[in-house]
């Protein structure tokens, strides 16, 4: 249920926008508890997708325990590691293409599924979640000498502290680094009840002491001393290509790579995510 919030990108008043807000709004005025419990299992419950691409030879499953639970951990290839981060209702098999080829190049390709997707453990998605299993995963890996996102999954790596991460290069794919706008607006578009969403996103930061304003990945790309490429797809519905393109023209450390008719999801395995490898491997 919750992908058709998050990936709605229609704007057009309708009928059942207005029942959805009028619902949501009686809810959480007369049972405020249970109203913020449905909404938790509705808005951040994520789809648990199954694999995407067929699964390269050699890979090698495992797991990792983090204090968001057990995650389950895809590895491919030898030599030092590029990490990979996915998205929303996303899972480690939509990197398998650009894995292989990284592994060819002469590295370490491990993607992971983030708590609450894939074959992870965790019945909840959201950012603090994900910056914790990606913390979690790092104190257990060593000689990480680069990441690659898509999605939400680049917000995470963007606001992750970890140590390991503050001097590498980045890939981002369809990144989000209006998070918390994109966010806010998706679900301001759905109708519903926004002082209800609102409610749910105050119980998630005062469990992770993580304030929702802190969030930040457009302030924080700009700051990074790391080279950083951005594969975007103009077409983008789901991620504002034109955010992208402000980031790469205001930062010096930011290269954008343009793509043409991908879309959200199909960019991942672009030729142009593979040269924007290259250009930060070598």
């Amino acid at each position: 249920m919750s992908d058709k919030i998050y990936f709605n990108t229609s704007n057009k008043l309708n009928f059942k926008k207005r029942v959805v807000n009028l619902t949501t709004r009686a809810h959480h005025k007369l049972a405020p508890n249970h109203a913020k419990r449905s909404a938790k299992n509705l808005l951040l419950t994520p789809v648990r997708s199954k694999p995407k691409n067929q699964q390269p030879e050699g890979l090698i499953k495992a797991e990792v325990h983090t204090s968001e639970g057990v995650l389950k951990t895809y590895r491919l290839g030898s030599g030092p590691v590029w990490l990979f981060t996915h998205g929303w209702s996303g899972t480690a098999s939509q990197f398998y293409p650009l894995m292989s080829y990284v592994a060819q190049q002469g590295f370490t390709a491990l993607a992971y599924d983030h708590p609450a997707h894939g074959e992870s453990e965790g019945l909840y998605g959201h950012i603090p979640a994900f910056v914790a299993g990606l913390e979690g995963l790092l104190d257990s890996e060593d000689n990480v000498v680069g990441l690659i996102g898509h999605s939400m999954g680049t917000a995470a790596a963007i606001e992750c502290k970890h140590a390991k991460l503050q001097n590498i290069p980045l890939l981002l794919i369809a990144p989000v680094l209006d998070y918390v706008d994109n966010l806010f607006g998706s679900v301001a578009r759905s109708g519903y009840s926004m002082r209800l969403f609102e409610a749910v996103v105050g119980d998630i930061q005062d469990q992770y002491r993580f304030p929702i304003q802190s969030i930040d990945p457009y302030g924080k790309l700009a700051k990074r001393v790391a080279p950083t490429v951005i594969v975007h797809d103009e077409q983008d519905r789901f991620t504002n290509y034109e955010v992208s393109r402000q980031a790469a023209n205001e930062m010096p450390k930011v290269t954008l790579l343009t793509t043409q008719g991908q879309g959200h999801g199909r960019v991942m395995q672009s030729s142009e995510a593979q040269q924007a490898f290259d250009l930060l491997s070598k």
